[in-house]
């Protein structure tokens, strides 16, 4: 059987327009991707070198495949579970610049390079303050990009036509500002001088962005089976949701230059990515956080099965549609079709996400991505969300460490593990509530503080304990 490479595979070419520094399943599943959708729908001839960001990579795994691989999208689509894959040719070659520095820094010289794409983990935007500019190549990615960026000003004199624009994708808020002022402070130790500095502030563009897809990845339990239904050997093969947004914030020229719109993708160019950042925590995750304790104690192990079941399923979409999105500042239809599509996205056959799995550090999930929504909700409807405040109770009962009789392998912070285990001990569930909704460590303020939040949490918790998980909920729901 062959192996994926450009002699085997019926393929394209690009124009080297792009640098990416990381190898991994993410950008491959994401980036690339709607690039590849970009070039075969838009005529966007944008070719990637992949830079391997840290000494041990896939860079000569991508290379033996010509840069080829392929991804399977797996998940709803159009309302219809759908398993489809293709061969993403975007990639035309990788370097490791810690073998070849020279051939790194040569890619500053390319005149058609436009942008800059990254994912080299939340760690990877930090300044390293042993990296210095002879260093081949500097340890950290905003040192590397730092060097890079000034070859390029080397070379073409400072053009303000070639500058870039800087694309980040790490997992940090502001990811854009942080990289280039790491990049500023660089350019301040190495005595880069001021013309270098202007020509970074006037003509380089570094956007703040927001990425949203679920990548499983490499398939490793199922590669047999995927190697005889491709008839090919590929070792790069990576799975991913058929769900994906990416919004990049930055001028209006940023939307000129890609082509997203054209192709149906769903990439959002903005000036302000805050609410589009608000509605990922509110909806998606705050969805995940209020459904871990709900659906677990009713007897569901699986995200999944959650919304497969009836009260359950009901349960989740109410507190979404009817409590979390109502305290949203994006246009109704577009926050309705967020919420559908993040409904979507748990009900993906193709993905098993435990529940239990997701509950690890649930108090502080809570305070981060449910408690504004309540605190938001009471502000706006003058009435308390009596939905996100049953998960409230259900995760108080949560932390009891009982399901049905079998212990709950809870996994916190140990102070918060402590807190319950003293105040389950006492037997008083009245108690317990006040006492938790008291702790300003868990919530920064005193929850007890808005009328009527402790008498509605108290008597949800004593129907969970007294009564059970799915009694309560089945006349909650009704």
């Amino acid at each position: 059987m062959n192996s994926l490479n450009r002699n085997t595979a019926s393929v394209n070419t690009y124009t080297d327009r792009i640098v990416q520094f990381g190898e991994g399943n993410f950008l491959r599943a994401f980036a690339n991707w709607m690039i590849h959708e970009m070039n075969k729908k838009a005529g966007f001839d944008a070719g990637v070198t992949v830079v391997q960001p840290i000494d041990q990579g896939l860079v000569k795994m991508l290379n033996d495949q010509d840069g080829l691989y392929t991804l399977y999208l797996n998940g709803i689509k159009n309302g219809e579970a759908i398993s489809e894959h293709e061969i993403i040719d975007c990639i035309q070659k990788g370097i490791n610049p810690y073998d070849n520095p020279s051939d790194y820094l040569a890619l500053g010289e390319n005149p058609d390079l436009r942008f800059v794409i990254s994912n080299t983990t939340e760690a990877g935007i930090a300044y390293n303050a042993d990296d210095k500019l002879d260093d081949a190549p500097q340890l950290s990615f905003p040192g590397k990009l730092t060097a890079l960026l000034y070859k390029r000003f080397q070379t073409f004199g400072g053009a303000s036509d070639k500058g870039l624009i800087i694309i980040p994708c790490e997992l940090i808020d502001r990811n854009g500002d942080n990289l280039k002022k790491i990049i500023l402070q660089y350019a301040d130790d190495w005595n880069l001088g001021a013309e270098f500095t202007e020509w970074i502030n006037e003509d380089n563009i570094f956007c703040n962005t927001l990425v949203d897809r679920i990548v499983p990845g490499y398939p490793r339990d199922k590669m047999d089976k995927i190697t005889e239904e491709l008839g090919y050997k590929d070792n790069l093969v990576v799975e991913g949701e058929q769900f994906h947004l990416w919004v990049i914030e930055g001028p209006e020229s940023v939307k000129e230059e890609i082509p997203a719109e054209a192709c149906g993708l769903n990439i959002v160019f903005t000036d302000n990515m805050e609410p589009y950042r608000t509605r990922k925590v509110r909806i998606l995750n705050g969805a995940h956080t209020s459904l871990v304790p709900v659906g677990y104690l009713y007897g569901i192990d699986r995200v999944r099965e959650s919304l497969e079941d009836t009260v359950v399923g009901g349960f989740l979409r109410q507190a979404i549609f009817e409590e979390i999105c109502p305290t949203l500042d994006l246009p109704e239809a577009e926050l309705n079709q967020f919420a559908n599509d993040v409904i979507d996205r748990f009900r993906n056959p193709y993905l098993e996400h435990a529940l239990i799995s997701i509950s690890l550090n649930s108090t502080s999930k809570y305070k981060t991505r449910v408690l504004p929504s309540v605190l938001e909700f009471i502000k706006r409807k003058g009435e308390l969300p009596q939905r996100l405040l049953f998960s409230l109770a259900s995760l108080i009962a949560f932390y009891k460490g009982d399901r049905n009789g079998e212990d709950i392998p809870l996994k916190d912070d140990q102070s918060a593990l402590d807190f319950f285990k003293d105040q389950w001990a006492t037997g008083d569930i009245a108690a317990v509530a006040k006492a938790t909704l008291e702790n300003t460590n868990f919530w920064g303020e005193d929850l007890t503080q808005y009328e009527g939040l402790l008498d509605v949490v108290t008597k949800n918790l004593e129907n969970i304990v007294n009564n059970g998980m799915q009694e309560t909920l089945q006349n909650f729901v009704k």
